[in-house]
């Protein structure tokens, strides 16, 4: 049965990336760069990631594990299109996806197809099209959120997402491009539940899985309320 879920490597306060470089320079230089591969830097050292995008070495190790599993496990891929632009020339004409690649935007674009499987399509009419798209190509196997940040919220947001990996990095950002945010647009008295399914821990990351229960009111217990039993100190 396909899923749709998304992993995303975070700090422990929380930040995918540094602060959101708009300006005209080389991104690769900015703050938000340099978060992205403070909090990544586990996924570029294994050898499953780098084998992937064609390059050499790596480590062979659980988090190769993590990675490798997560690449397997997908059919076809959601993703942002700042992502996609973003990715677009580094990729190169063998992208790491290998599998059809739905792109979120409000500017229409050819198909673009590349080598090894991976196409790009740029869908138009929102978030919920992209990943019915998405399931429809992907063969029985999983639709894999690919990101940013924004799409995994919009995604959540839309109650379409299954489940949600977190890579925990134990580093603090401070500042940056936070995962969850007020634009879940969540009420005073309400949550998104979620059940953990999956803890490996390395050194480096510990990575949690987790099914999405969706949305739920927050209801208080009766603590307090003299309604059972009573602690003293004194």
């Amino acid at each position: 049965m396909t899923k749709v879920t998304a992993q995303l490597s975070v700090s422990l306060d929380g930040f995918y990336a540094g602060p959101r470089h708009t300006g005209d320079g080389d991104w690769m230089e900015s703050a938000e760069s340099a978060g992205f591969f403070r909090v990544t830097r586990w996924v570029t050292d294994a050898m499953a990631w780098r084998e992937r995008q064609g390059f050499t070495g790596g480590e062979q190790d659980v988090n190769s594990d993590v990675v490798a599993e997560s690449f397997g496990a997908a059919g076809a891929y959601v993703m942002g299109r700042r992502m996609a632009d973003g990715g677009e020339v580094p990729w190169g004409e063998e992208p790491p996806f290998r599998a059809p690649v739905f792109v979120v935007t409000n500017r229409p674009r050819p198909t673009l197809v590349r080598g090894g499987g991976t196409s790009f399509t740029y869908v138009t009419a929102g978030v919920a099209s992209a990943v019915e798209q998405a399931r429809a190509a992907a063969g029985g196997r999983d639709v894999a959120v690919a990101g940013g940040g924004s799409l995994v919220r919009q995604v959540l947001k839309a109650g379409l997402l299954d489940e949600l990996e977190l890579h925990v990095v134990p580093v603090v950002l401070g500042t940056g491009l936070r995962l969850f945010d007020a634009d879940l647009e969540l009420g005073e008295k309400e949550a998104v539940e979620l059940e953990p399914t999956r803890v490996i821990h390395t050194p480096q990351v510990t990575h949690i899985r987790y099914v999405v229960r969706g949305r739920a009111p927050l209801v208080l217990d009766d603590r307090g309320s003299g309604g059972g039993p009573t602690t003293t100190t004194g």
